[in-house]
């Protein structure tokens, strides 16, 4: 079996879908190789000895879509692959325009373009979905809510849902003292955002939050991991020093361990990663009620609805204000995660869509 796994985005969640999914189908002896342009996903699959092809292609559909094509159809004839297995908007779009359903192909969205965007662009953006069905033999979503949209958008097609998995090895509970100890954090009630810095992750609703967590909470902390194109802005028109904009960090486990909580803000996702890497290492979770959240969360945490800041104020508040209540949800998040979210079930759900795949269409 020779799988090709074509993705834009190269670093966050779905960089980290991607990569997971192509070490477990290494590790079963398909031969597996990444189409993706230069950056994290490229560099970590090579370190672990996965074939890489370097596809330069921009996050948004623009004057060079045209040149993408003709590369990406290059690279695909070159590779020659059983199944070509599309993540995210972008490289869905240009991988279908360029296989056209002459190959078995696989589209996994990671949350529908047409989330983000409104008035033109997301009527186009749904018509394109609704033509595209017709060259994905096997749409793969991440989240029941996720499914849901598609259809409401009209997109037809074999559908399933194989929701996002973690490592649960990597990420474990950790002892809270001992990980504020190695960030240099204080030992107070700490709320953590791990996210890009960006509209669609809604930390500006989590901050615009923050003042009524602290009015219950006086010696809360809010800790916000990751960068961003609203990184300057945002910190200027917040300025705290209750809050930490910590900046890009890879060890995200090490935050994780020292919250009392850990909280979501989104505007829109596909399913999320961080609530369910947060829940495996026993912390609750706080997240916007959008695409997965309920799903993935189940008895860790609370869902408040979209938009609501005072909600989410509320639910932040009240479990940095009672550990203990914080504590048994991270406990029931561990054992969610262990049950249902486990890297290595996901891993065996595609396998099987892609053996199905293959056999289906020879």
């Amino acid at each position: 079996m020779r799988v090709v796994h074509v993705s834009q985005p190269v670093a966050a969640g779905v960089a980290g879908v991607v990569l997971e999914l192509v070490r477990s189908q290494r590790d079963q002896g398909w031969a597996v190789a990444v189409v993706c342009p230069p950056g994290p996903l490229a560099d970590r699959a090579r370190a672990v000895g996965v074939e890489v092809r370097e596809w330069p292609a921009g996050r948004q559909p623009g004057p060079g879509l045209l040149g993408e094509a003709v590369r990406l159809r290059r690279l695909l004839r070159d590779l020659a692959p059983d199944v070509v297995h599309l993540h995210s908007s972008k490289a869905g779009m240009v991988g279908r325009l360029v296989v056209r359903g002459r190959q078995p192909t696989l589209f996994q969205p990671h949350m529908w373009s047409f989330q983000s965007a409104g008035g033109v662009v997301g009527r186009a953006a749904r018509a394109w979905e609704r033509l595209a069905a017709r060259w994905t033999h096997q749409l793969v979503c991440v989240s029941d809510d996720e499914l849901a949209l598609g259809r409401a958008a009209g997109v037809t097609g074999p559908a399933e849902v194989v929701c996002n998995g973690v490592d649960t090895e990597r990420f474990h509970p950790a002892d809270r003292l001992a990980a504020r100890r190695r960030l240099g954090l204080p030992d107070a009630p700490t709320a953590v955002c791990v996210g890009r810095l960006a509209p669609l992750k809604g930390q500006d609703q989590l901050l615009a939050a923050w003042p009524l967590v602290r009015e219950r909470v006086p010696d809360a902390r809010l800790v916000l991991v990751g960068e961003g194109p609203m990184a300057e802005r945002w910190r200027a028109e917040h300025d705290d020093a209750s809050v930490l904009w910590w900046g890009h960090d890879d060890a995200v486990a090490d935050f994780y361990a020292a919250a009392d909580v850990v909280v979501m803000p989104s505007r829109a996702e596909g399913m999320a990663l961080v609530p369910l890497e947060a829940m495996a290492c026993g912390r609750s979770v706080v997240a916007f009620d959008v695409g997965g959240a309920r799903q993935s969360a189940g008895e860790a945490g609370a869902v408040p609805h979209e938009g609501d800041v005072a909600a989410l104020a509320e639910a932040v508040a009240r479990r940095l204000a009672d550990p203990a209540l914080a504590d048994e949800e991270g406990a029931h998040g561990r054992r969610r995660v262990e049950l249902l979210f486990d890297r290595r079930q996901v891993a065996d759900q595609v396998a099987t869509l892609v053996d199905k795949l293959v056999v289906g269409v020879r």
